[in-house]
């Protein structure tokens, strides 16, 4: 290796010591949760437990594996999740790959961009989303959780900048070859996008993984949350009969728990997926971030 000026070494010392920190700020907490869901009722409930279980046992485990609601939750969120990514990235390489032709071959491409810039500036507000939801007749129904946020125009962006950016003579050799539009979308483009695919998956699984205010929103009945919004009622709501009818039966394993059982389980898909598509992550943001 060359010559590293102190500088340079300084730097790198900041740089890795920040990083290590931001990570035991992410990890810790779920080895706590994890610690908390192992132990034994009284010492959680004295918060006693720091960062290894005190009374180690797995009923909180089965007590939550036997919780119909929360399987139920569990089920609707997979569900969800993966209709909700297939949605937003069907509709976002729809449109990014329309938005990275250039006004030839798309005449209102620039009105259509700038339209779109503007969803993300201003919106409708929760109101307006909530009346329109329930004239459209989807409270209570998956669609309410996918569709209003199917068109994710951040992500769109980024892929249009990575089509923009593929060698435009592949695409003229496909025309030439016969190939239409959706042809050369799915044989050129989606090959060659896969590092942005995967990245913006990644991003669209986290996001309706992880989210709980529109079921809170739009769905009245509580048999119908996502896990998140399942998790957030549990942790909030004061009256634990509603969400969990046995919990108050419990003598071995408590509330806190049990609460913290369900919690670690419902991270766990989002940290089974994450490490198969991080490779992807960079590189997928870079090159979809660049503009030549």
């Amino acid at each position: 290796m060359g010559f590293r000026s102190p500088g340079y070494r300084a730097f790198t010392v900041a740089n890795y010591t920040i990083l290590a920190i931001a990570g035991l700020l992410c990890i810790l907490p779920m080895i706590h949760i994890l610690a908390v869901s192992l132990s034994a009722s009284a010492p959680a409930n004295s918060h006693l437990v720091g960062l290894w279980p005190k009374g180690f046992n797995w009923d909180s485990y089965t007590k939550t594996m036997n919780n119909a609601n929360f399987l139920r939750a569990f089920v609707i969120a997979i569900i969800r999740t993966f209709a909700g990514t297939f949605v937003t990235m069907f509709v976002i390489t729809l449109g990014g790959y329309a938005l990275s032709k250039d006004n030839r071959f798309f005449r209102s491409r620039t009105a259509y961009s700038w339209f779109f810039v503007f969803t993300m500036l201003f919106n409708g507000g929760i109101i307006p989303s909530y009346i329109l939801i329930r004239n459209l007749h989807l409270m209570d129904t998956l669609w309410a959780l996918i569709l209003p946020g199917a068109v994710q125009v951040f992500n769109m962006i980024l892929l249009m900048n990575f089509f923009r950016n593929t060698p435009k003579e592949l695409e003229e050799a496909a025309f030439i070859d016969g190939a239409g539009h959706f042809r050369i979308l799915a044989l050129v483009y989606l090959p060659l996008a896969t590092p942005a695919i995967a990245t913006l998956s990644l991003f669209s699984i986290v996001g309706n993984w992880n989210a709980w205010f529109d079921g809170l929103l739009y769905i009245n009945n509580y048999r119908n949350y996502p896990l998140a919004t399942f998790l957030q009622t549990i942790i909030v709501q004061q009256d634990f009969n509603k969400i969990n009818p046995d919990i108050n039966e419990l003598k071995n394993i408590s509330q806190r728990t049990v609460k913290a059982a369900q919690i670690f389980i419902g991270m766990l898909p989002v940290l089974v997926v994450y490490p198969y598509l991080q490779k992807y992550f960079v590189k997928g943001i870079v090159l979809g971030a660049i503009k030549e």
